[in-house]
């Protein structure tokens, strides 16, 4: 059988001879996901004290949490064009300040209308940083390091998502929510400062014309005067779209597949249910038997490790292993613990022996999603998309991913309270299945491949037999 050429490692040296300026690069670009976690995440804790301070009812309290999807819709479906049109670091950097601004607000909310609105500022930041982050660093990644280094931002994720857990176990004493909200003004003057001093993406730079500055920047990046094949690489797919793409360009009949896939992968990362144990962990522990709030946040910081180990786990998998591998093990075993969770609360008596299965469940669950959907939806629509409209595809996957987001943050509180916990899990276990599926018969494996290479792969035939084959 003759394999498909465009699909065959590149002849074109991508490695990195500058390692540390690149991971300097991404480590910084990914505090932007350290922001997206923390802010995520900080609201678990400290909706047990505002909604007392408020007194709150379950319809506002969901309105409050799912604020800050709203905003992060919104942020995600501009942030794309406004990428396009300012530079990957600008944006960044506006980002930055955008976060900075939402935690203030939040933190001297006086009312909880004010509070949503500060939610709504803050998951703007956080629409940016998930459209913009992963498309910088995947563009100023080596081929042969780019899965693990777009899968930071994931990682800093999963690390801002535990800080917030452990800063609300801090302040859970006094009830300080207000400083939970707050503290995140200093990663956000982090990730400003560190942007500030990075470069703006080669790519970005070459389709804006600017050769001879895209040509010292990648030189920088890579430590080393030799990048003739590298640039011509990029300067041949620059050819190939002069000009920013169109919105009308993601449904060309050669690009609709990669589309789908973005999408497709974006909702189902959401309605298996992984942001309802981010947003409402200790409620659901609280809910399986451990009634004080100190212990129910310090069992969620628990399954806020397990999130970061197993990211780090992933990252170190995803450029041996690939991408395909990680994804379909991971949503099986989300699948199998979204039942075992079910079945939990089925057999609940509110013991403190069931709570720990509960959570011990949780944990299982986090650590599936954390090999697969978690990181690897962010790398895949970093990858998939050509570069006119990368950054605009990218922005549409974000906001369907925000919206499913939504979807789900405003329903799962009425969904517990209508059907039960058990019949809610078992219903996002059904997504998990229906996830898989879908993984195995749309995503193709990426890895190894540059960025060129995937492109050029959508315009080849048999596209979807390729894909299901792992190829």
């Amino acid at each position: 059988m003759i394999k498909n050429p465009v699909l065959q490692n590149s002849a074109i040296p991508t490695k990195s001879a500058n390692p540390t300026f690149v991971y300097l690069a991404a480590t910084f670009a990914a505090l932007g996901g350290l922001l997206f976690g923390y802010d995520t995440g900080v609201i678990s804790g400290a909706e047990l004290f505002f909604r007392n301070e408020f007194t709150l009812s379950t319809f506002a309290l969901e309105v409050i949490v799912s604020g800050v999807l709203a905003g992060a819709a919104v942020g995600a479906l501009i942030g794309g064009r406004l990428a396009d049109l300012f530079g990957r670091r600008k944006l960044l950097i506006a980002t930055a300040i955008i976060f900075a601004a939402g935690a203030i607000f939040c933190a001297i909310a006086p009312s909880p209308l004010m509070l949503a609105f500060g939610r709504i500022i803050v998951g703007f930041g956080i629409g940016l940083s998930s459209s913009g982050v992963p498309v910088y660093i995947s563009e100023v990644a080596p081929a042969d390091a780019r899965g693990w280094q777009v899968s930071l931002f994931q990682l800093a994720i999963t690390v801002g998502i535990l800080l917030a857990y452990l800063v609300d176990y801090a302040f859970a004493g006094i009830q300080g929510w207000r400083w939970m909200f707050g503290l995140a003004v200093i990663p956000a003057a982090i990730f400003g400062a560190g942007m500030f001093f990075l470069p703006e993406s080669p790519r970005w730079l070459l389709q804006r014309g600017h050769r001879e500055t895209a040509s010292a920047m990648l030189a920088r990046i890579r430590g080393t005067q030799d990048i003739g094949a590298e640039l011509r690489e990029i300067e041949q797919s620059v050819t190939k779209a002069p000009e920013s793409g169109h919105f009308s360009d993601l449904f060309a009949s050669t690009l609709r597949p990669a589309l789908v896939v973005g999408i497709g992968l974006a909702i189902f990362q959401q309605i298996t249910g992984i942001n309802t144990v981010i947003y409402y962990a200790p409620l659901i522990i609280q809910t399986a038997g451990i009634s004080s709030a100190s212990g129910a946040i310090l069992a969620t910081a628990g399954i806020g490790a397990v999130n970061v180990l197993m990211t780090i786990f992933s990252m170190w998998l995803i450029d041996r292993k690939g991408r395909r591998p990680l994804l379909l093990t991971g949503i099986a075993g989300m699948a199998v613990t979204l039942s075992l969770l079910g079945l939990v609360f089925r057999m609940s008596n509110q013991s403190a022996g069931m709570a720990w299965l509960a959570v011990i469940s949780m944990m299982a669950y986090v650590g599936s999603f954390a090999i697969s959907l978690g990181p690897i939806f962010w790398l895949l629509i970093s990858e998939i998309y050509p570069l006119k409209i990368r950054n605009s595809a990218e922005g549409i996957a974000a906001t369907f991913n925000w919206g499913a987001n939504l979807l789900v943050t405003l329903t799962f509180l009425t969904l517990v309270e209508k059907l039960g916990p058990s019949l809610t899990f078992w219903f996002y276990g059904l997504c998990a299945i229906a996830a898989g599926l879908f993984s195995y018969y749309f995503v193709p494996e990426t890895k190894g491949r540059t960025l060129e290479e995937i492109e050029e792969f959508w315009h080849t035939k048999n596209r979807l037999a390729t894909a299901a084959k792992g190829r």
